[in-house]
């Protein structure tokens, strides 16, 4: 066989999903957004929407081949209660991983997330 094999079943160094690289790009985008807004609850569902596909598209330029990705927007308003949130997932601890960003301003707390499944 000529050159080297194609089929990887991990990914290399250079493209393994890196959580500070994703937080950051959570980070920038979410106080780009979201300094100074207040919350407004009829606005809520969009902008969650729009800041996930915003991080879902800002976290694919950055090089993260054969990963799938699901990116999770909660924005709720900040009213000094404390909210829980978890997730489950079956996945492979060598390859996959996840980062997470909590925003909070006078008005309202988002928390984005999202998880980086390496596609076989």
């Amino acid at each position: 066989m000529e050159g080297s094999d194609t089929y990887l079943i991990r990914p290399n160094h250079q493209n393994k999903f890196k959580p500070a690289i994703v937080k950051e790009c959570i980070r920038e985008i979410v106080r780009e957004r979201l300094s100074g807004k207040r919350y407004e609850p009829e606005e809520v569902l969009e902008l969650s929407r729009s800041l996930a596909e915003c991080i879902k598209d800002r976290v694919k330029n950055a090089g993260f081949d054969k990963y799938k990705l699901v990116v999770q927007v909660v924005i709720g308003e900040q009213r000094g209660e404390g909210v829980k949130m978890s997730s489950r997932c079956f996945w492979d601890a060598d390859t996959d991983n996840h980062a997470e960003d909590l925003f909070i301003n006078e008005s309202l707390f988002c928390l984005a997330v999202v998880f980086g499944s390496y596609y076989y």
